[in-house]
């Protein structure tokens, strides 16, 4: 599965972490990176450094594949303090009072959440990777500059009110692709007329695997010390993570053809339909997409 070489070890596959809150997403890749000895690593659907939870980190070859990961839909438990705003949407930023949270009960909080079922628009934070001009909004939040942003649809698939205790309100919230839990928080607050922020959040979710399929950095320097076979083990091969697409088995001449950057021809699929391929072997090998002539081009194939 691996072999060794001065950069790193050549090493495939996808490791679901439970990432720490309080660590950025890229710190907990680099951490992940360094404990497999891996050459090449890049996470998808990044979280905020107060967020906790499923984290899916890519290794190697499966890093080919991480921008079709980010389509899938995620789940996330999510306590909010009403009653005030933080600059940032969470409990990271500056928060001060907004308003009172008196009529504030159950029922009133269950009906304003019949107003963010479906398909919403929201407006993103500045507080976002978003970029403008090439530049990401956060770091133009930090130098007090905010820019207009436009709303962009976004899907809630579900959302169920957990309780709440004081100000604290938990909910768990299933959503598409782009949904800014913090903002949604916010939003809810607002409808309420008492504002709110974000005090802890936790991906639960993500496409069809779920936070017990994790595994914390705790747990995998315990693998790490059983040896690199028993941490190797628990990576899963990158086309799990995309249970919606098609597979297509090759042969070994069309094989050949897709890893040079060829065309192959196929019928019976739809036009812009992205496609798994595997080789002759029955062995992943990367993602095609097909044409109006009936043809798989390769988009991204592991080499």
């Amino acid at each position: 599965m691996s072999k060794r070489n001065p950069k790193g070890r050549d090493i495939n596959g996808v490791l679901l972490l439970d990432k720490a809150s309080g660590h950025s997403s890229n710190s907990a890749l680099q951490d992940v990176k360094r404990l497999f000895d891996a050459n090449k690593a890049g996470h998808t659907g990044s979280l905020d450094p107060l967020a906790s939870g499923l984290l899916p980190i890519c290794l190697g070859q499966a890093t080919k594949v991480a921008q079709f990961l980010l389509n899938g839909d995620k789940r996330y438990f999510v306590r909010g303090r009403l009653g005030q705003i933080s600059d940032t949407g969470d409990s990271d930023g500056q928060v001060v009072d907004f308003g009172s949270t008196e009529g504030v009960n159950e029922q009133a909080i269950k009906n304003t959440l019949l107003n963010f079922a479906g398909s919403i628009n929201q407006v993103p934070p500045m507080y976002s990777a978003l970029k403008r001009n090439g530049t990401p909004l956060y770091k133009l939040a930090r130098k007090g500059i905010e820019v207009a942003r436009e709303a962009r649809p976004v899907t809630i698939h579900e959302i169920k009110f957990k309780g709440l205790e004081g100000e604290i309100l938990s909910l768990e919230v299933s959503c598409s692709k782009g949904t800014y839990i913090r903002t949604l928080i916010e939003d809810i607050g607002e409808s309420l007329g008492c504002g709110g922020h974000v005090i802890e959040l936790r991906r639960v979710g993500f496409t069809h695997f779920d936070i017990s399929q994790a595994r914390t950095f705790e747990e995998l320097v315990e693998l790490k010390n059983k040896g690199l076979s028993a941490l190797d083990s628990i990576l899963i091969c990158a086309d799990e993570m995309l249970p919606n697409l098609k597979g297509l088995y090759l042969d070994a001449e069309q094989t050949l053809d897709i890893k040079h950057g060829r065309k192959v021809h196929f019928s019976g699929l739809d036009v812009g339909q992205k496609i798994k391929l595997y080789d002759e072997k029955k062995q992943f090998i990367g993602i095609g997409e097909n044409n109006v002539l009936s043809e798989v081009w390769p988009k991204r194939v592991f080499v």
